[in-house]
């Protein structure tokens, strides 16, 4: 598989870069950014940490506002920033925000329109991964993974079904439970079908019950994000962690909202808590 690259920008020792390739699980062409420290650069073996963006982002939106360069080249780790959806002519699409482009939710969709495209645990879990421990300097066995809102959705949800892949996981604001919350409700309705019980394989708390995980788990979330109640729901989390004696940190951050200004004021602490598991 070829990786093409779009741009490159230097950055704290290390490249900033963006790659475009021909993906076989979507169908379509994708792209992903990648900050590459010296270590990488220089051809040694380094710890990664993937980042999976929320609804309506591209890998841009971590790149440009998270601020996790300075913090990748301090602990030597490659981040890997993929979009949130298939895009292009002839991708199914919807007017709303929370479906279709950028709406992806990490998860292979099985209804049409949607299936032929959008496969996105399929493309972040097995064939990015690949790609990139491939292509890339990836310390085999040291990667972990971090979202935020949909993508916290994603990093938990892939990281328990994908244990073999996935070593650390965190998460910012993460939807926990989209059987019980209108985003995931819509989406899940569009993508899966009406049977709830094929949902419940992607769905955090489901799967923390049901097939646990062996390490430990920080969340951060703000107590004055106004998708708190209705949709986010990090109790649901803490109650089935409890249940099943996952270790989970739940931080409730005060006056903080859902924006990148929560995200980037953590983003250190949950930077440092994966180096210490991916390299410890």
């Amino acid at each position: 598989m070829t990786l093409d690259t779009v741009s490159s920008a230097r950055a704290f020792g290390g490249e900033q870069r963006v790659y475009r390739h021909a993906s076989a699980a979507t169908g379509t062409e994708m792209e992903f950014a990648a900050f590459l420290p010296a270590e990488a650069l220089r051809g040694e073996a380094c710890p990664t940490l993937f980042y999976l963006s929320g609804l309506t982002c591209t890998w841009e939106n971590a790149t440009a506002k998270a601020g996790y360069q300075r913090l990748a080249a301090e602990y030597g780790l490659i981040l890997i920033a993929p979009d949130t959806s298939p895009r292009g002519e002839g991708v199914a699409n919807d007017a709303a925000y929370d479906l279709g482009q950028g709406a992806g939710f990490y998860i292979d969709a099985t209804e049409a329109p949607w299936a032929p495209h959008f496969a996105m645990e399929s493309y972040v879990a097995r064939e990015l991964f690949d790609l990139i421990s491939a292509e890339l300097p990836v310390w085999e066995g040291a990667v972990g993974v971090t979202g935020h809102s949909m993508g916290g959705h994603g990093a938990l949800t892939l990281a328990m079904k994908h244990p073999d892949r996935f070593r650390s996981v965190s998460a910012f604001a993460p939807i926990v439970n989209p059987l019980d919350c209108p985003w995931g409700e819509k989406a899940f309705t569009a993508y899966l079908g009406a049977d709830r019980a094929a949902w419940a394989a992607h769905d955090a708390c489901h799967l923390v019950e049901h097939t646990g995980w062996s390490g430990d788990i920080l969340i951060d979330q703000g107590t004055a994000d106004g998708f708190l109640d209705e949709q986010l729901k990090p109790w649901n989390f803490e109650r089935a962690c409890r249940k099943s004696g996952v270790d989970l940190t739940l931080r409730m951050q005060g006056g903080y909202d859902h924006s990148y200004y929560f995200i980037s004021t953590f983003l250190a602490d949950h930077v440092a808590w994966h180096a210490a598991r991916l390299t410890g």
